[in-house]
């Protein structure tokens, strides 16, 4: 399983490796250039690759300072628990569940 080892704005380090854009993580395999049709908004169309993936549970990070938006009525589509966090603190909780018997997937947003 990967294992975020860092974080800060622009930027995240994923077993040794540093990204720039935003990422998607599934089991071992990261995603790189994670791009929303909407920006700073999730739409189910932007979770394509988890829904292939079907977690137990997706962690979103919503930016350094919580600007993506995750909406309530996008929860009710999907059939897996979502947590969303601001990214340092979603980082710490991915990485945390990653350790558990569960399927966790994530998708962080590094900057705003």
């Amino acid at each position: 399983m990967s294992l975020i080892e860092d974080y800060s704005f622009g930027k995240i380090v994923i077993d040794g490796e540093h990204y720039n854009n935003d990422v998607i993580l599934l089991g071992e395999k990261v995603i790189d250039g994670w791009w929303r049709e909407t920006g700073h908004r999730v739409i189910k169309d932007d979770l394509k690759k988890v829904l292939d993936y079907d977690p137990d549970i997706l962690i979103l990070g919503t930016g350094n300072s919580g600007r993506m938006k995750v909406p309530s009525e996008l929860l009710k589509k999907l059939e897996f628990r979502v947590e969303s966090y601001p990214t340092m603190k979603a980082c710490d909780r991915y990485n945390k569940l990653i350790k558990s018997d569960k399927k966790i997937a994530g998708g962080f947003h590094l900057t705003c």
